[in-house]
């Protein structure tokens, strides 16, 4: 688990599709498929994926697992997890779970978690808006970190794409 606590710059529209590129033309070179499991990005980071032509050869699905019963429910998260004080759907724990049921649920190779507090509201203690949790799974690795972005809900939720497109990336070349 890393907590990474940085931010990063707020990524163009053409950035984020060079880096769906990226991890599509990886996934391809490798006969690799990808998957995702998004909260706060609501689907953002599927989106970008299939905005890149030939993506369906590498994309396995999407789950925009935005209420936490469809985290439990659909993904596999634990109820222990999602009910615990101090832990609860933004942690490091709930990301990895995530991340392993959209795996599963999606039969990818690799898949990616997104959950976090993009604002404007939502802030908890020692959870402020920004706080963001990202899960990795790749059948021999699951990783997590935490980044802490500044920006409004939209900024916030752009630069959660980027490092979930590197996450992708970095999940595909340990392959």
């Amino acid at each position: 688990m890393a907590d990474k606590s940085r931010d990063i710059e707020l990524p163009t529209r053409d950035q984020i599709l060079e880096a769906a590129k990226e991890v599509l033309d990886l996934g391809h070179s490798k006969g690799k498929t990808v998957g995702t499991a998004e909260s706060c990005t609501g689907g953002l980071v599927s989106g970008a994926l299939t905005a890149v032509p030939g993506s369906s050869s590498v994309v396995r699905g999407g789950i925009t697992s935005y209420a936490i019963p469809v985290k439990h429910a659909v993904l596999g998260v634990s109820q222990d997890i999602l009910d615990a004080p101090g832990v609860g759907a933004v942690s490091p724990e709930c990301a990895a779970q995530m991340a392993q049921g959209a795996r599963r649920v999606l039969a990818s190779d690799v898949a990616v978690s997104i959950t976090g507090i993009a604002g404007p509201g939502g802030a908890e203690p020692g959870k402020p808006v920004g706080t963001v949790w990202f899960g990795m799974s790749n059948g021999s690795t699951i990783a997590t970190e935490m980044h802490l972005f500044t920006g409004d809900r939209r900024e916030v939720r752009m630069k959660a794409v980027m490092v979930a497109l590197g996450l992708l990336k970095e999940g595909l070349e340990e392959l």
